[in-house]
């Protein structure tokens, strides 16, 4: 059995699990189907039915340019979907480069690094937005960038102990002396060994994307007029919350089951890619040669099992009797003699 189907398994056995993969794939599979078909289409309005109540016609009602809020709701999917997997992805990229930085050799260049990253997590994220918002306008780039650039900030300030473990290991400095340069390490030993800590961050970036987009897009930064988002549903449908709460119930109820289910997600995810906690992972890491820590390249497993050799013999050494100890060290400045004690 595969690793990957281990993890999938650990996941679905779990009804947190389960319910976290099954809104995300209905979440996948209506902004696809968004791409091809809606109930009504986004530009027909209807002027003599707005804020109309749920109905045959109109699954969810209209809001109140009479538009199809389930449709709109539908094709909302696909753009909100586009802005995590975009924030996530540039989430990762940033966060790593700071990470890389962060734990890298050279003590000056990791100093400016944790100090620029202590620097710059301070500032909101809405503010940011802001900033990009007078030469971009609303835009999806706002959103992207804004969360991105917040959220890679924190995964790095989260991540580096577990990196900085993992970057100062003998599995490190074996591959180092074998002349794996430091892109080589990043990728095939200190990222396998932060992946737990990398799924919950990036779950939570997530999450926090949709939210955030919805936020932005309220203020009239985020996502621009006239395209399709849940953000842009809640906030052309609250002015008017007291007379029609259904046109804010629905896009509301997406948003909170949609953030939910990334972050349990999350937690579900580290837990069973995490050799750990999950043994049968475990299992198969050990039988592949991985031991718990990560891909190792062919070309110096060698020189871990002899770090791991050396290490146990060194440990049988300190846990030793002290009339052994004596005995060895009394052969030694006896030439090699044993020492009988006398």
């Amino acid at each position: 059995m595969s690793g990957l189907s281990i993890v999938l398994r650990s996941i679905w056995r779990r009804a947190e699990g389960r319910f976290a993969l099954i809104v995300l794939a209905l979440w996948v599979v209506v902004a696809l189907v968004s791409l091809v078909w809606t109930p009504q289409s986004l530009w027909v309005t209807d002027g003599y039915h707005v804020w109309a109540k749920p109905s045959a016609d109109h699954w969810l009602g209209t809001d109140g340019t009479g538009a199809d809020v389930f449709s709109w709701l539908m094709a909302g999917s696909r753009t909100n979907l586009l802005i995590v997997l975009l924030t996530v992805a540039l989430c990762a990229v940033w966060g790593l480069a700071l990470i890389a930085a962060m734990v890298a050799r050279s003590a000056a260049l990791s100093g400016v690094a944790v100090v620029l990253v202590d620097a710059l997590i301070s500032i909101p994220t809405v503010l940011v937005a802001l900033i990009l918002a007078v030469p971009l306008g609303a835009s999806i780039a706002v959103v992207v960038i804004a969360c991105g650039f917040g959220y890679g900030l924190n995964l790095a300030r989260v991540a580096r102990p577990a990196a900085l473990l993992a970057a100062r290991s003998s599995y490190v400095e074996s591959a180092l002396s074998n002349g794996a340069g430091g892109l080589r390490v990043l990728v095939s030993h200190i990222i396998p060994n932060i992946l737990p800590v990398l799924a919950v961050q990036l779950s939570l970036s997530a999450g926090t994307a949709v939210l955030a987009e919805s936020g932005l897009t309220y203020l009239g930064i985020g996502v621009p007029s006239g395209v399709p988002s849940w953000g842009h549903s809640l906030a052309t449908s609250v002015k008017l919350i007291n007379v029609f709460p259904l046109t804010v119930l629905w896009p509301g109820l997406i948003v909170t089951v949609v953030v939910v289910a990334l972050n349990v997600f999350g937690d579900v995810l580290r837990d069973a890619i995490d050799p750990v906690a999950n043994p049968a992972l475990r299992q198969v890491e050990e039988r592949d040669g991985k031991a718990g820590r990560g891909c190792l390249p062919n070309d110096i497993v060698e020189t871990d099992k002899a770090v791991e050799a050396s290490q146990s013999y060194e440990t049988s050494e300190n846990h030793a009797g002290n009339a052994a100890s004596v005995a060895v060290r009394g052969g030694e400045h006896n030439g090699g003699e044993a020492y009988d004690g006398r």
